[in-house]
């Protein structure tokens, strides 16, 4: 299975949702990057895609990067400092625990909506929508 063919129009509309959910009661941004493989440590390769990606440039430091290496079976949650500095570790391992019990199963996209919902809570709960507040990064879903 490679990412390209499991994540369909469909589902991707529906991880879409998720992540415009997720951010409709905070000023958090959470974004979801997927591929095929990853060829290095799954946390420095996401750390790699969290800088690619401008994530630590958000004024309260509250990015939530989701990657997934599908053929690989590798994933990370990576969170900036400011998230990280209210939740702490077992908090992400808690996510991670949860997207795993679905990942299992090849029910990717209901992992990942599932730990991008658990991580919007957090996100609104700490850092909650201002009326000012911009969408400081693009939602777009990459799949690679």
């Amino acid at each position: 299975m490679i990412a390209k063919e499991y994540f369909t129009e469909a589902l991707l509309t529906e991880l879409d949702k998720a992540i415009k959910a997720a951010e409709k009661a905070t000023s958090g941004e959470v974004r979801l990057y997927v591929e095929d493989k990853c060829k290095e440590d799954v946390l420095d390769h996401a750390a790699f895609l969290f800088a690619e990606l401008n994530m630590h440039k958000t004024e309260l430091r509250n990015g939530v990067l989701f990657y997934l290496a599908i053929k690989d079976k590798k994933f990370a949650i990576l969170g900036d400092g400011g998230i990280n500095g209210k939740v702490g570790n077992d908090f992400w391992n808690h996510i991670k625990t949860e997207m795993l019990n679905f990942f299992k199963e090849e029910k990717f996209s209901e992992g990942l909506e599932k730990g991008i919902s658990m991580a919007g809570e957090a996100l609104s709960a700490h850092f909650p929508y201002q009326k000012d507040d911009v969408n400081e990064l693009s939602d777009d879903i990459i799949i690679k």
